[in-house]
């Protein structure tokens, strides 16, 4: 069984018991999300697509980790004399536990 749910305006596809890295979400480590923007559901041969959403589905996951992910560099280079900018970026995001898919 799997669903993909809709968060921080990305799409997920999740399995029960998969820990997954979302965007950052203001929640404590331990504490329980549901996610109510089920955009399709798969249960064995059955399958429930949305519009645009599952109706009565929901995924229920805990907060396993908050984090900042790997170091992006970005270069912004032109063809000039000593015309280079170099800046970096490092994402925030939350690691979740999906505990239950309901559907």
């Amino acid at each position: 069984m799997f669903a993909i749910i809709k968060s921080g305006g990305k799409q997920y596809k999740v399995k029960e018991g998969a820990v997954v890295k979302l965007e950052k979400i203001e929640k404590g480590i331990g504490e329980s999300i549901e996610f109510d923007h089920v955009l399709m559901l798969q249960n064995g041969e059955e399958v429930k697509i949305g519009s645009p959403t599952v109706e009565g589905a929901k995924v229920v996951a805990e907060v396993v980790e908050q984090g900042r992910g790997e170091k992006i560099r970005i270069i912004k280079f032109r063809r000039r004399k000593h015309s280079m900018k170099r800046q970096g970026h490092r994402q925030y995001y939350t690691a979740v536990k999906v505990t239950a898919i309901q559907g």
